[in-house]
């Protein structure tokens, strides 16, 4: 690693922020407090002079797969190598790319606030509540790849418990901008949250002459933390997983946390008259799916499905409506229904179908006429 580089960024406040291809790091001046989910030197601590986030070797599917055997091994082997003390220093890990972190500062009247993010989610979103992975024994842990972790400066002088609330302001921004960008969880038909390995460390300056105790929504502290970390991890949602509202513009990218892909739409579309060419009906598809008009009616559709999984609406009323809605999606998308249209959706079904059967429809309508 190459530790000689210059910063990237220094904070007002006078932080230096540096990178290297498998490192971010920061050398602390003295007087500041840090509280981290690092799982060394971790918590709460006034005593840090550094703090890291960094990508391991891909190749480690467990903590004892690490260099040195522990988590707690591997991270102070690499405070070591980036120049910092082991003691004296809090890591987080992430499969994540440095190159594709994003760094955002918002200030107001004196105090700066600056998020540098890292954000993998393609692999491990989740949405909280989701069925694990696995059951933790012996220390163990399993080396999940895709993280979103972030690096938090304040410039002010922040007690104990007001470092706790930025983490529940920052954590809310970072879940604000998935769900805005309709990220799914891998683990479940739900809209992800964050993913199973997020870690935090904000870091506050006890020598500022601001002293700040609100770091909630209706603080503007809490304003400058939301804004930043939002900017910073939709910025490097779309470095690392290409996530961003462009790569939403596509009903199967759309439909692919309720398991449904190119195969359940062919196999559907082969059952309708006419001709079956299953290459001719894909490149249709994929056509179809980015289509403006039709990707509105059908996320219409698939918000009903979502309202009617949270008990929002009753799934005899949410199905009478989602269905009256297909019904227009056809003529919504420059194709005239027919009968056999209608037929699909005459059956009681539930909304997921009638959704994979109109879309399906319409694409071989499409396939025909080229």
């Amino acid at each position: 690693m190459d530790t000689e580089n210059l910063p990237i960024r220094i904070t007002s406040n006078g932080e230096e922020i540096f990178r290297t291809e498998e490192s971010i790091y920061i050398r602390l001046p003295p007087g500041r407090a840090v509280f981290s989910t690092s799982w060394v030197n971790g918590g709460y601590r006034e005593d840090l002079t550094g703090v890291f986030n960094h990508q391991p070797p891909h190749r480690a599917l467990k903590s004892h797969d690490l260099e040195g055997g522990s988590v707690e091994a591997y991270i102070a082997l690499v405070a070591g190598r980036l120049g910092l003390d082991p003691d004296k220093t809090a890591g987080l890990l992430t499969a994540a790319r440095m190159k594709h972190a994003a760094a955002v500062t918002k200030a107001h009247r004196g105090v700066e606030v600056t998020a540098v993010v890292t954000a993998g989610i393609e692999v491990n979103g989740g949405r909280v509540g989701d069925p694990a992975s696995y059951f933790q024994e012996n220390g163990e842990i399993e080396m999940i790849a895709g993280t979103i972790n972030t690096l938090l400066l304040i410039g002010a002088d922040l007690p104990a418990y007001t470092m706790t609330r930025a983490v529940i302001t920052a954590t809310e921004a970072k879940t604000a901008v998935l769900q805005e960008l309709m990220a799914p969880s891998r683990y479940s038909s739900g809209i992800a949250t964050g993913s199973g390995t997020d870690g935090i460390a904000v870091i506050a300056d006890t020598t500022h002459e601001k002293n700040l105790t609100d770091a909630g929504k209706h603080s503007k502290l809490g304003e400058l933390i939301g804004r930043a970390v939002m900017e910073a991890t939709r910025l490097a949602l779309e470095r690392q997983s290409r996530l961003s509202p462009a790569s939403q513009q596509d009903i199967m990218v759309r439909l692919s946390r309720f398991s449904i892909g190119e195969e359940d739409l062919w196999t559907r579309a082969s059952s309708m008259a006419g001709e079956n060419r299953k290459p001719l009906f894909i490149q249709s598809l994929r056509e179809t799916a980015k289509d403006p008009a039709l990707l509105s009616v059908a996320t219409a559709v698939i918000h009903i499905m979502d309202e009617i999984g949270w008990g929002l609406l009753p799934e005899t009323a949410g199905g009478t409506a989602a269905r009256k809605i297909l019904c227009t999606m056809p003529e919504v998308c420059g194709t005239k229904p027919d009968e056999e249209f209608f037929s699909l959706l005459a059956a009681d079904e539930p909304v997921g179908e009638h959704l994979q059967r109109t879309i399906a429809w319409i694409a071989k309508q499409r396939a025909r006429e080229e």
